[in-house]
C-alpha cells in the first residue's frame, strides 16, 4: 500500500512511518523539513513533499497514487480564527483531496482534547466538550471526517473512502530512530533536571493519566489501516493509569543520595481517577497495552539527556 502521512517526522508520526515500513508499505510524507531526519531521507520506500499544511497544491500532487492518507500533523494557531484556517481548514482540505486522489482509506488524529471535560464514564461516544482551542479543532476535525458520508454534486458524487480516526492520549517514547524526536511536552526532562540538581519536584496530587508508548500508538494505526473499519473512533491508551508521582520516584530511583523531594499541591483530585474505557480496541483488535513495559526504559533515556 502506498500511505501518505503528514507530519511524519514528527514524533508520533515517526513511530508510524517506522511501523508502516516495516510492514512492508510505501510511504510518502508531507513535512516542511524534508532534511530533519536523514534516517528517513535515506529509505528507498519513502518519498518526501515539502509543504505546510496550508500548501493544498503540493499536498494534492503529492497524494496522486497513493491508497490511503494518515493526517498526524496540526496546523496551529492562537486565536480562534488562525487555528480554523491553519487546522481545521487543512483537514477538511485534505478530506477532499484524498477522496479526490482515490485514497481508499484515511485515519485522523484526532485527541483526547476534543472529549474535554473528564466524566464518570469515557469511552468512544461520550459527546465532545472540548476546553480549549486545541480541543475545538480536534473535533471540529472529527465532525467533518465523519459526516463525510455521501454524493456531494459533481465533485463527489459518491465517497467511497473509509474514514476512521484516532483519539491518542499522552505517548511517551524515546526517539524511534537516533535523529527523532520525543515527545514535545517536558515535564519528563523537567522532573529529571529536579532530581539532578537535588531540587524538590512539583506535581499535582493524584495527577496522572494511561499513558502509551509511541510504538504502541502505531501499532494501533497499523491495525485501524489494515482495516476494513469504516467512521469508526478509536481512542489511543493504555490500560493502566499511571501517576505523575510514580514516574518522579522512578526518576529519584536512578541518583542514590538524591535529596530531590516530591511536593504535591491537593486540588482536591480523587484518589480514584476517571478513566478512558479502552475496551473497543481491545475487543476489536486484540490490543491491551501497559506503559510500564516501556517507562522505565524512557525514564533513563530521559535522565540521560538532561
Amino acid at each position: 500500500m502506498r500511505v501518505f502521512v503528514t507530519g511524519g517526522t514528527g514524533f508520533i508520526g515517526h513511530y508510524v512511518v517506522k511501523a508502516l515500513l516495516e510492514k512492508g508499505h510505501e510511504v510518502v510524507i508531507a513535512t516542511r523539513h524534508p532534511n530533519k531526519m536523514p534516517s528517513l531521507k535515506s529509505s528507498s520506500k519513502i518519498t518526501f513533499v515539502e509543504a505546510s499544511l496550508t500548501d493544498f497544491d503540493k499536498l494534492g500532487e503529492g497524494l496522486a497514487g497513493c491508497d490511503a492518507c494518515i493526517h498526524i500533523a496540526l496546523g496551529w494557531g492562537d486565536t480562534p480564527g488562525a487555528i480554523l484556517m491553519n487546522d481545521t481548514r487543512a483537514t477538511v482540505a485534505l478530506l477532499e483531496m484524498a477522496a479526490s486522489a482515490g485514497c481508499q482509506k484515511f485515519i485522523f488524529t484526532s485527541s483526547t482534547a476534543a472529549m474535554g471535560r473528564m466524566r464518570p464514564v469515557m469511552r468512544e461516544m461520550t459527546s465532545n466538550l472540548p476546553m480549549d482551542l486545541y480541543g475545538a479543532t480536534k473535533a471540529a476535525g472529527e465532525a467533518f471526517v465523519i459526516g463525510f458520508t455521501h454524493g456531494y454534486g459533481r465533485y463527489f458524487p459518491e465517497v467511497k473512502m473509509q474514514r476512521n480516526i484516532i483519539r491518542p492520549g499522552y505517548t511517551f517514547g524515546n526517539p524511534a530512530y537516533p535523529d527523532g524526536c520525543s515527545q514535545p511536552d517536558r515535564r519528563f526532562f523537567d522532573i529529571a533536571r529536579a532530581v539532578k540538581e537535588n531540587q524538590d519536584i512539583n506535581i499535582i496530587k493524584n495527577d496522572g493519566t494511561q499513558f502509551i508508548h509511541a510504538s504502541q500508538q502505531a501499532e494501533l494505526y497499523l491495525k485501524v489501516l489494515e482495516s476494513d473499519k469504516n467512521e469508526e473512533i478509536f481512542l489511543g491508551l493504555g490500560e493502566v493509569w499511571m501517576s505523575w508521582k510514580e514516574i518522579a520516584e522512578m526518576m529519584i530511583s536512578l541518583k542514590p543520595g538524591c535529596k530531590s523531594k516530591i511536593v504535591e499541591t491537593d486540588l482536591g483530585w480523587s484518589d480514584d481517577p476517571m478513566l478512558f474505557d479502552v475496551s473497543k480496541i481491545r475487543d476489536q483488535f486484540g490490543l491491551a497495552f501497559d506503559a510500564h513495559d516501556f517507562m522505565m526504559d524512557h525514564v533513563k533515556w530521559t535522565f540521560e539527556q538532561v
